[in-house]
């Protein structure tokens, strides 16, 4: 029997094991249900398992039957505070939701550790599994980097593969990705302008910070179109700016708070003096205080082209051309696998996993309260993640 094989065979297995991580979604760096069912699923395995000390998580080390490299498979596990509103008969209930399919990367890769393990005799090497909480916005890759799961079977892992489910965009089935850069780096900027209020028919009595904070916003649109290339583009999207109670008065401060989205290490580095640059020299003309935080949470995901051009050839020969879709751009959202690939080389890709009875160009996207996933996308995730470890393996 084929990976591909072995991954069918335990389908069933894996969709229940789904349904029951949807069910009961948590959030953050603590997912104490969540550890407890992965650490069920894995039982009776010949694992080498370790939970986190700062976070929930769960590494489990497979020691092939002969010595070799290592290699690391990863699924996150945390969901989104998004009350459900897809009516499944397995939906969430406790006012979280598994949003963006993260059950379905926890299933999958409890299904690549049960087959790996049955085929424990013919690896040369060893894989490490990682489970990860902490992914939507809490940088829970880091934290298990820094516990130690690159080196968690004793030496550097040599290779880093991941996936993400996508509820929309393209049919079920399609894996999609590309090389180099794939999401962006993310980053917040916080402003605070401090002025002088009083009252509104009398503004030269006061420092008003609301034109200056207006100023800011549109100023920053400019400056990441006159000083970034195009080739290597900066977003900056300011999703909250609050300033004043009554038309009338004059507020004292103002504020707003922005995501700042690149894909380079570079362009990230220049955005965090530049917006900090711009926004004071604002508040200096127009006579006013400022206190301003650039605060970087994830690095780009950028796929390391030997690892990625053989992620891509795997993916054809598995399931033919037509399963697979080249990305003809970064896609701006981010994602903290990155952490893992500024470490070692990997590669990640989506498999779009929209139920076939909803249009992918129009059903809801990852992070909606009426996004769906297919989880009959279960057992080809499994072959990826197991045909890309054993193959890796067996190149070195």
């Amino acid at each position: 029997m084929s990976l591909r094989d072995d991954a069918a065979a335990i389908a069933d297995d894996l969709v229940r094991l789904r349904r029951e991580l949807h069910q009961r979604p948590e959030l953050g760096l603590d997912l104490p249900q969540t550890q407890a069912t992965v650490l069920d699923a894995l039982d009776g395995l010949p694992l080498e398992i370790t939970k986190g000390k700062a976070l929930t998580s769960v590494t489990a080390v497979l020691r092939g039957a002969r010595p070799g490299p290592t290699v690391l498979l990863r699924g996150d596990m945390d969901a989104l505070p998004v009350e459900e509103a897809t009516g499944l008969p397995y939906a969430s209930t406790n006012g979280n939701m598994h949003a963006c399919g993260h059950d379905l990367h926890t299933a999958g890769l409890v299904g690549a550790a049960r087959v790996l393990s049955a085929r424990r005799e013919e690896l040369t090497g060893n894989v490490v599994f990682m489970f990860q909480p902490g992914e939507e916005g809490h940088g829970g890759a880091k934290i298990m980097i820094d516990e130690g799961v690159l080196d968690a079977s004793g030496e550097r892992a040599v290779a880093a593969y991941g996936l993400h489910v996508m509820s929309a965009i393209a049919p079920r089935g399609i894996f999609a990705g590309r090389p180099g850069p794939t999401m962006s780096a993310a980053s917040d900027l916080s402003v605070r302008v401090i002025g002088q209020g009083g009252h509104g028919s009398m503004p030269h009595t006061t420092r008003d910070p609301v034109p200056a904070i207006c100023e800011m916003v549109t100023a920053l649109q400019t400056y990441v179109t006159r000083s970034f290339d195009v080739f290597d583009p900066a977003i900056i999207t300011v999703g909250n700016l609050h300033a004043g109670s009554l038309r009338n008065v004059i507020p004292g401060e103002a504020h707003f708070d922005a995501t700042v989205r690149c894909f380079s290490e570079e362009v990230q580095a220049k955005l965090e003096t530049g917006t900090i640059r711009v926004v004071e020299g604002i508040a200096a003309a127009h006579g006013l205080d400022v206190e301003a935080r650039f605060r970087r949470l994830y690095p780009a995901l950028v796929n390391d082209a030997d690892e990625y051009a053989a992620t891509e050839a795997t993916i054809k020969e598995l399931y033919g051309e037509e399963r697979y879709f080249p990305l003809p751009k970064p896609v701006p959202a981010s994602e903290d696998f990155s952490f893992v690939q500024n470490e070692i080389p990997g590669a990640f890709v989506y498999l779009c996993a929209c139920p076939p009875d909803l249009d992918p160009s129009t059903a809801a996207s990852n992070h909606a309260p009426d996004a769906q996933f297919d989880d009959a996308v279960l057992p080809d995730g499994v072959a990826l993640l197991t045909e890309l470890a054993v193959r890796r393996l067996a190149r070195t």
